[in-house]
């Protein structure tokens, strides 16, 4: 590299209080990452101040982001380097025309999900078009991160071994699954479907947006759907509708650890608006015809009402509460699942789908959802000794 000074920023959450907390894991963080430049040889300028006042050091905004970058040489060195889960919005803008080398840099822990906002910015950046290397570490002093970080400091990219990637095109399907696959495919294309996205663009997630000349092929066609609207139709659900889904979950052994506290505990107040947000999340995607939908929530209305976990975990799920139509004269979806894909992530959503009709045309369950791989480490203990991976995701798991 020309030059031997390399910046590093870190983009960060919305919500002040993610920031706040996740901080001290970023900042230990980042001091491994910039002692390892620093070993080799390289000094370290990090793009942006730590926030006195805001008590964290992220880029909390897409504002703050391009503030930040027309301050950044256009041709330095740059490291964005993440230990939490990250709006990559906050950064995209300034990356997109960045000139100089980029590498994006995780920490492998378990305590904050970093890996997965790296790779969601990782996605973003795929998606926009824009060259990057990327790295991980658990402590930044193994050989695999140096001789990849050697390597980047010394020609502005980082080569990984990818010989155990297999060409698709090389691989042919039994001819039963392929002719079902084939089915039903062309039925997707002839037939049709609707994807409905309550608020497209969720915490910043480029990557998750499917532009629609790519999705309409497949069969598949957006309806774009207002959370303002889904927030409007809770209010026109009875507390006794409410009531009756709740009860027939407990009836199924679904148990409600509840408290008085809003902040720290699930409530009954909570419980309620989650039953009514699952009533009227069906009843809009029965007026428009939708085969699968996504409710946004992180942003707008986790100000108005309690979190949709339970509402998503329930839509994905064959056996749930049976919703009728406002009249009262028809059940909506009997019998069936409605897809639904977290955070609107559409491209979870087209998964989601697909996935749904394969497995109901194999005559097997068709619950699914989406995970995110958080981290993972060999574990030896009850009864396991082995390399566990660890799947999270904040809503969407059905019971089944």
């Amino acid at each position: 590299m020309a030059s031997k000074e390399v910046i590093l920023i870190a983009s960060g959450d919305l919500r002040l209080s993610a920031n706040r907390m996740c901080w001290p894991a970023q900042k230990a963080m980042e001091q491994k990452v910039t002692a390892a430049i620093r070993k080799e040889g390289c000094k370290v300028r990090r793009g942006h101040p730590y926030k006195k006042a805001e008590r964290h050091g992220f880029i909390a905004s897409q504002k703050e982001g391009m503030e930040i970058f027309r301050n950044i040489p256009n041709d330095a060195p740059l490291i964005v380097a993440e230990a939490v889960w990250q709006f990559s919005h906050h950064v995209l803008p300034g990356l997109t025309t960045h000139k100089g080398p980029i590498l994006t840099v995780a920490n492998w822990n378990g305590q904050w999900p970093g890996l997965v906002g790296m790779l969601n910015l990782n996605g973003s950046l795929t998606k926009a078009g824009v060259d990057y290397s990327t790295l991980w570490s658990l402590n930044f002093t193994d050989g695999f991160f140096k001789r990849g970080l050697r390597e980047w400091l010394d020609t502005g990219r980082v080569t990984h071994d990818t010989s155990h990637v297999r060409d698709l095109r090389n691989y042919r399907l039994p001819d039963h699954n392929r002719t079902v696959g084939e089915s039903l495919a062309a039925d997707l294309q002839n037939e049709k479907a609707i994807m409905g996205v309550f608020d497209e663009g969720c915490m910043g997630m480029f990557n998750a947006i499917i532009p629609d000349h790519l999705l309409n092929p497949t069969g598949l066609f957006k309806e774009r759907l207002s959370q303002s609207a889904l927030f409007a139709e809770m209010q026109a659900v009875s507390d006794k509708e409410a009531l009756a889904v709740r009860s027939w979950l407990e009836r199924k052994g679904l148990t409600f650890d509840v408290g008085k506290k809003p902040k720290t505990e699930l409530t009954d107040d909570q419980i309620l608006w989650q039953c009514k947000m699952y009533i009227a999340a069906i009843r809009i995607a029965d007026d428009y015809g939708c085969d699968t939908i996504g409710i946004q929530y992180q942003q707008g209305l986790n100000a108005t009402c309690p979190a949709s976990d339970l509402v998503e975990g329930i839509l994905n799920n064959v056996d749930r509460p049976p919703v009728k139509s406002r009249e009262g004269d028809r059940v909506l979806y009997k019998g069936n699942a409605l897809p639904h894909f977290n955070e609107v992530d559409e491209c979870a959503g087209l998964d989601a789908l697909i996935t749904n009709r394969v497995w109901r045309s194999l005559r097997q369950p068709p619950e699914t959802t989406l995970h995110d791989v958080r981290w993972g480490e060999h574990y030896k203990g009850r009864g396991v000794n082995d390399y566990v991976w660890v799947f999270l995701i904040s809503g969407g798991a059905p019971p089944a």
